[in-house]
């Protein structure tokens, strides 16, 4: 039992001094194929147009997702006036839209999702597909009631 500990803490110490210094790549290392962590393309339900590119990152256990760029003439002046809370007149790109998801058995939950457009904010549910596809379904009160939308995994090294 001993060796297997060493032997495991041996692979994470290694894993861990092997890992890249670009943060896209070391998102990408640090996620398997059923990980959400990484570089997403937003598409918009309604119409199928690209809207953002999103960062899903890990902190505290818990993931989040920030905008870091958009497919949105002007968004670099943009800041949220429609938001209610604290990130109400905060520049679009870096606002932090995807907060407090849990790992559950299903994928994701227990967090939440900003709509910048609306300054809504919705309960949040997530889960990877293919290791391609990112299913993020925002809702308010039960999942019957929302909708969702599939993310695109953005190619390693596309995006950084």
């Amino acid at each position: 039992m001993k060796s297997m500990i060493r032997l495991a803490s041996l692979a994470l110490s290694l894993a861990l001094v092997t890992l890249p210094a670009c943060p896209a790549a070391a998102d990408a290392a640090a996620a398997g194929a059923d990980s959400p962590i990484g570089l997403w393309k937003t598409i918009d339900d309604k119409t199928g147009a690209p809207r953002a590119i999103v960062r899903i990152y890990e902190q505290d256990g818990m993931l989040f997702g920030k905008i870091e760029s958009s497919f949105t003439p002007g968004a670099e002046h943009r800041v949220c006036d429609v938001c209610d809370d604290e990130r109400k007149g905060h520049a679009i790109l870096g606002l932090v839209i995807v907060r407090n998801m849990k790992h559950a058995d299903d994928g994701y939950s227990g967090g939440d999702i900003l709509d910048p457009e609306t300054g809504r904010v919705y309960h949040c549910k997530m889960h990877v597909e293919g290791g391609t596809r990112l299913v993020v379904r925002g809702y308010i009160g039960f999942s019957l009631l929302g909708r969702n939308q599939t993310w695109q995994r953005v190619p390693q090294g596309a995006g950084s």
